[in-house]
């Protein structure tokens, strides 16, 4: 078997249960039409990069499993009975955007049966603390607005809420804690919030040098990308300064990092440009009010986010011919809350 089938193989493997439950398990030729629109001299090297960085980012069913039933476990956060703290736990369902919360908290409920003998619609008791429960944390906006409303209409006095969260960002947890800090303030209540979660992602710009997002070290020589960051005032590009990190987290080496980046950062671009007047939160390496986009390399079995690369998720093979969508192949599509 040689090595790129070998990859493509490996690749589909990896994200075999991408939203299955609406979708056909991805097969190799999938990823290889994928790759294919890229230019041919680095199609290798790039599914090699990015066979690696998936069996690190990509969030399966099974991990996510695995993951809630420490969480239900762990000491720290439910005491040394488990059982009557998760009891008394109101398990919240208030997300306004979306469907991620309530198939979350149903995964959560099945953990929970398990270790525990109870289910999320048994829990809650007037002295029980509140759990927000979802899958990840970018920017904090989402989590942010659900928790904003919850305090000023349903919030009790005084309480504990914690955040229970399979991956983070560390600017995302960041503001999102400041923000919902302010408003218990504003509303006079006494909430202590606490987050859980795997060990934090960097994507903070002092530490960019040492972060787990894609952050360019070099920009390419092109014309468009240039006419794009000039455009960009308010908060300019810092690159990254290469070799900080002497064991990257997520990527396999410098060189592939950088590989990664670029070609990326190269098809963002173009994606851009099959709109006639892109949203400014559109950048070529995800949603993000600045920079060259989030960069985030994150992508669950439910879903992947808008603040990954656009290359990743951007597209739709099924809309109409010469419809901007029809014009690029998503390796992993994205659900839209519309759709």
């Amino acid at each position: 078997m040689n090595e790129r089938r070998s990859l493509l193989g490996s690749i589909a493997r990896t994200i075999k249960d991408y939203r299955a439950d609406d979708r056909s398990e991805p097969t190799p030729e999938h990823v290889d039409r994928w790759v294919r629109q890229f230019n041919v001299d680095v199609q290798l090297a790039l599914l090699r990069e990015i066979d690696h960085v998936l069996k690190q980012t990509y969030v399966s069913q099974s991990h996510a499993r695995k993951f809630f039933a420490r969480v239900i476990g762990d000491q720290q956060l439910a005491s040394k009975m488990p059982r009557k703290f998760w009891q008394a736990a109101h398990l919240l369902d208030i997300q306004h955007d979306g469907n991620s919360q309530t198939e979350i908290r149903k995964l959560f409920s099945e953990e929970l049966e398990k270790k525990c003998g109870i289910t999320a619609d048994e829990c809650g008791a007037t002295d029980g603390a509140f759990v927000y429960l979802d899958d990840t944390l970018f920017s904090g906006s989402r989590i942010g607005n659900d928790l904003s409303v919850w305090i000023v209409n349903e919030a009790p006095p005084a309480a504990t809420v914690h955040i229970v969260l399979i991956a983070i960002h560390r600017f995302g947890h960041w503001s999102c804690r400041q923000r919902l800090e302010q408003e218990a303030k504003k509303a006079g209540k006494q909430l202590n919030f606490r987050f859980w979660a795997v060990a934090p992602l960097e994507n903070r710009r002092m530490y960019r040098n040492t972060s787990d997002v894609l952050w360019p070290a070099t920009l390419p020589d092109d014309a468009t990308l240039r006419a794009y960051m000039e455009e960009e005032t308010k908060f300019p590009f810092e690159p990254r300064t290469p070799g900080s990190q002497s064991e990257p987290r997520f990527f396999s080496s410098e060189e592939g990092r950088q590989l990664l980046e670029r070609e990326l950062l190269l098809a963002g671009m173009h994606i851009r440009s099959l709109s006639q007047n892109p949203n400014h939160v559109l950048r070529p390496l995800g949603f993000s009010p600045f920079d060259l986009g989030f960069g985030s390399m994150i992508v669950t079995y439910r879903n992947c986010p808008n603040n990954a690369p656009l290359a990743l998720w951007w597209g739709d093979p099924d809309a109409e011919q010469n419809h901007p969508l029809s014009q690029w192949y998503p390796l992993v599509q994205r659900k839209t809350y519309s759709s």
